[in-house]
């Protein structure tokens, strides 16, 4: 099913973020309808840069790329402000929809970009980002790719102003609509019961972030059809490294972890290193 197809329905998507393949690779074992390539996580895991605009189109697009030679499940894919004007967001389209993306994220703020949580940010006027968004959907080759359309102007115009923008973008043609950053429950639920009724609406969990964390069951309840958990797996993964290699220097061996870890037989296991090697054989001599 595509994954326009499944937001048709009023189940919501809950999709955690990756950010290379063996990320992905575990998120499709655990059953999970579609993922999330986050454009912060890339920074983190890539380059261990924070999220501000540092990362170029093509370093994102080589990650997708890497991704999508073994990924088939669905990916929404982060591609900030489409890394220029409107010319640079057709290609940066095009890119990435070869690339392998079924939905790519485009952002109002200005270039470079930062974290939508972070302090300081600065947007651009709302009849540019309608440009961008318009150019998005005219750079597209398939109907099935979608545009989802994010406003971080909350912070810098206030609430009333973000959801008048919202409305633009959504006359636009967005295929999806993403209001970064609602500092409460109320608000969250404004911005669902708004939009909702009119094309999916995607709500972002950030771990410490200004957005209340709430489950994808009461996030469903209020409307929305996305829920994307971004930087949750950069952060879990940070948090085990620190653990691991704390442990490993201290005691010198990782024998104490090994419950908290795959072994040899088990990544190759999760990896399917036994049906590489049998696919191999049929080429032999």
């Amino acid at each position: 099913m595509s994954l326009r197809k499944r937001l048709a329905e009023r189940r919501i998507v809950l999709a955690p973020g990756v950010y290379d393949g063996f990320t992905t690779l575990f998120a499709e074992r655990a059953g999970f309808e579609a993922a999330y390539l986050s454009g912060a996580s890339i920074c983190y895991s890539r380059f261990a840069l924070p999220d501000i605009g540092l990362v170029t189109a093509t370093e994102a697009a080589q990650v997708l790329a890497s991704i999508r030679e073994r990924a088939t499940i669905p990916l929404i894919v982060d591609i900030d402000t489409g890394f220029g004007n409107a010319l640079n967001v057709q290609r940066t389209v095009a890119l990435f929809e070869r690339e392998g993306a079924n939905a790519l994220q485009l952002e109002d703020q200005v270039t470079p970009k930062r974290c939508g949580h972070l302090k300081d940010k600065a947007v651009v006027p709302a009849g540019e980002m309608v440009g961008k968004i318009k150019a998005a959907l005219d750079a597209r080759r398939s109907a099935e790719t979608l545009i989802v359309a994010r406003t971080d102007a909350i912070a810098v115009e206030g609430y009333a102003r973000a959801l008048d923008r919202a409305e633009l973008y959504v006359e636009a043609g967005a295929d999806a609509l993403f209001v970064e950053a609602p500092p409460d429950k109320a608000a969250l639920a404004d911005v669902a019961k708004r939009f909702g009724h009119r094309l999916p609406v995607l709500a972002n969990m950030v771990e410490g972030g200004k957005t209340p964390l709430l489950p994808a069951a009461e996030l469903e309840a209020m409307g929305f059809r996305i829920v994307i958990f971004p930087g949750g797996t950069a952060r879990a993964v940070g948090h085990a490294l620190d653990a691991y290699f704390s442990g490993l220097k201290a005691a010198g061996t990782t024998e104490g972890m090994r419950g908290r870890m795959l072994d040899f037989a088990g990544i190759n296991a999760v990896l399917g290193t036994d049906g590489f090697l049998a696919r191999g054989k049929k080429y032999e001599t």
